[in-house]
């Protein structure tokens, strides 16, 4: 759980589950995005998650100064791969930031895959 806010009523928490299907839809919301992957996957056969799993493909580390996030990706083939990261990078952070109002620390992007897709050639 983590604490969004307090007073003298109570305190505001978001749930850890909630924070990383937040920041599964903000990843996959990005161009060059295919899909996203288990962080703990034992053999290097992935499987791309489908909708309802979304959140498997993030990790999510408390620190002081803020959550740091790992996102676990696979890109389109053909799409500058530094790009897609930065992009990522960025609209991870604007979301849980805007959205849920949690500081991010760090947003890590872990390439595992490149997939042919039809529609980004």
């Amino acid at each position: 759980m983590y604490k969004i806010k307090s007073n003298e009523i109570g305190d505001i928490t978001v749930d850890k589950e909630v924070v990383e299907t937040i920041a599964g839809l903000a990843a996959l919301d990005c161009y060059g995005l295919v899909g996203m992957v288990a962080h703990n996957i034992q053999s290097g056969i992935t499987n791309m998650l489908g909708m309802e799993s979304i959140r498997k493909g993030v990790e999510v580390k408390n620190s002081s100064e803020g959550l740091i996030v790992d996102v676990h990706v696979v890109v389109g083939y053909g799409i500058k791969i530094s790009e897609v990261a930065s992009n990522v990078i960025q609209k991870v952070t604007y979301v849980l930031e805007k959205s849920a109002g949690i500081p991010v620390a760090g947003v890590n992007v872990n390439v595992k895959g490149v997939k042919v897709v039809r529609d980004l050639l």
